[in-house]
């Protein structure tokens, strides 16, 4: 796992176990799939709580921290504390930290630097595995796939739906009325794929329909920052990115710009079938307007 130069956010711990997760002993995944599924509330129970979890000793536990590069188990907890508080943080929060950073606010050249940053970082930690199985799995003809976001990741939902719709079938955003989302969940199966967008001051509605959505047979997609949304406890796959912004309010710029990464990959899977479905919908789109009145 590289880091971008000049970069100035630390690899969470979950970022430092994804990337990881090839190199694991068969003892060392179970402790971090168990990590990964009750993240981060698994790695502040004490060694034993967390080895019990995991089905694994002690030592394996241990062993596990030191190879995410923590030189003690106090250290590896004192991170997931730290990431915690950074999961937390408000607007008014970051209104006082961005407030003491004058360049930062006022300097267009140092705005610009810092998105660079979070884009870099976000891409150089984009485990590999989980962004070829997301879009393996978007792409796959017979799989419907499903969206959802929140108050403000929704805009990341339906933009990937629309680019997805232009390249494959059974595409739709889920409507946010109750009747809807309770008819969505009742018909999910294992042809079914739920995408779901939620950031930090996670919303709990979506963790719950994620989880109801997994338990009823849907493949989850996740895309989230660093800290981890709830949901990822349902997920299949997990996409993170980075978050921090220089204003009061966290920023979607690398999130948006993981789901053009990942429309690339699908259009890509998809080959021919692409170009034959664009050829129809534009077919279809100039025999629409023909048939307007002037």
């Amino acid at each position: 796992m590289s880091s971008p130069g000049g970069a100035e956010f630390a690899a969470t711990v979950a970022e430092r176990t994804r990337a990881e997760l090839a190199g694991f002993s068969r003892s060392e995944l179970k402790v971090a799939r168990a990590l990964l599924a009750a993240y981060p509330a698994a790695g502040l129970e004490t060694v034993a709580q967390f080895a019990a979890r995991a089905h694994v000793s002690a030592p394996t536990v241990l062993r596990f921290t030191a190879r995410l590069g923590f030189d003690s188990y106090p250290a590896f907890q004192k991170a997931l504390i730290h990431e915690v508080d950074q999961q937390l943080s408000s607007p008014l929060r970051q209104i006082a930290e961005v407030s003491g950073t004058e360049e930062r606010r006022r300097n267009a050249t140092a705005v610009a630097r810092h998105y660079i940053d979070v884009l870099s970082w976000s891409f150089d930690t984009l485990p590999e595995a989980e962004f070829d199985r997301a879009a393996d799995l978007l792409s796959a003809p017979d799989m419907r796939i499903h969206l959802r976001g929140g108050r403000f990741s929704r805009v990341l939902a339906e933009y990937l739906a629309s680019h997805l719709a232009m390249l494959r079938p059974a595409v739709r955003v889920i409507p946010p009325d109750e009747l809807s989302q309770a008819t969505t969940l009742l018909d999910f199966g294992q042809r079914d794929v739920l995408v779901v967008f939620d950031y930090r001051r996670y919303d709990p509605a979506l963790a719950d329909f994620a989880r109801e959505a997994a338990a009823r047979g849907a493949r989850v997609v996740l895309f989230t920052d660093p800290w981890m949304s709830p949901a990822a406890q349902a997920a299949e796959v997990v996409l993170p990115s980075r978050v921090e912004a220089p204003s009061p309010f966290d920023s979607l710029v690398p999130a948006m710009a993981v789901v053009e990464a990942v429309v690339a990959a699908v259009a890509e899977r998809r080959g021919d079938a692409v170009q034959s479905r664009l050829s129809e919908i534009e077919a279809l789109s100039r025999s629409g307007d023909a048939g307007k009145s002037p």
